[in-house]
């Protein structure tokens, strides 16, 4: 018999739509949502998700922000939700790494990385 199986992570953005004004920049943008997963698969199709993350990422200077996983699971299931400033941690922007997260896409880095493994940019 002959199986074909692997794990790999994935990302997935979630519609959300919030204006607001920057508090790193002071610009008005938009809040898009991005959520990080790693999964199984068997025959190329993904059987088990495990290690959810969500982040939002701001349209005006690109600061990737950590979001808690009951407001990430709010906006999935297309429940209202409203983030605020405190919902909001900061992870990357304006070129600083604060945790070891890609400034461009929010991917999860190494401390001694000096590019991201997924899009490529200089972190």
């Amino acid at each position: 018999m002959f199986f074909i199986f692997g794990i790999s992570n994935g990302e997935k953005e979630i519609k959300f739509n919030q204006t607001m004004i920057c508090s790193r920049c002071g610009q008005f943008g938009r809040l898009n949502v991005y959520m990080t997963y790693m999964y199984f698969s068997l025959f190329f199709i993904p059987i088990f998700f495990w290690n959810k993350k969500y982040f939002a990422k701001s349209t005006c200077c690109n600061t990737v922000y950590s979001l808690s996983s009951d407001i990430g699971k709010k906006i999935r299931r297309g429940e209202e939700v409203i983030i605020s400033e405190n919902d909001l941690i900061p992870i990357s922007g304006s070129g600083q790494n604060f945790a070891g997260f890609c400034p461009s896409c929010g991917y999860h880095t190494e401390p001694d990385f000096e590019y991201c493994p997924k899009c490529g940019r200089r972190l």
